[in-house]
């Protein structure tokens, strides 16, 4: 075995612990969910586009993650795959949320 390999699930765990990983990780998320959900549903970006109503660059920039997408925009595309958008809120500040 090559003493460089790393398995993923120990790779993944290390990377886990870093918080800045974790929020970066958390903000991909809706690209992830976008492309595999597309993959799985055998649409190319361009036919995705289409159902929803707009370029197939806007699909590709989305898929990225570069931007997060708004709200809207992200309902079309949900709603394109067969799919919903589910929101959550969470505190930051562990205190605000023990006060309330």
């Amino acid at each position: 075995m090559d003493e460089r390999f790393v398995p993923l699930e120990e790779w993944e765990a290390e990377r886990l612990q870093d918080p800045g990983f974790v929020t970066a990780l958390a903000a991909r998320e809706p690209a992830y969910q976008v492309a595999r959900l597309r993959i799985l549903r055998g649409l190319t970006q361009k036919q995705l586009a289409e159902l929803v109503g707009t370029k197939q660059s806007s699909i590709a920039r989305l898929e990225r993650g570069v931007t997060p997408p708004s709200l809207s925009f992200l309902s079309k595309v949900a709603a394109a795959l067969g799919a919903r958008v589910e929101v959550r809120l969470s505190s930051v500040d562990q205190t605000a949320s023990t006060q309330a």
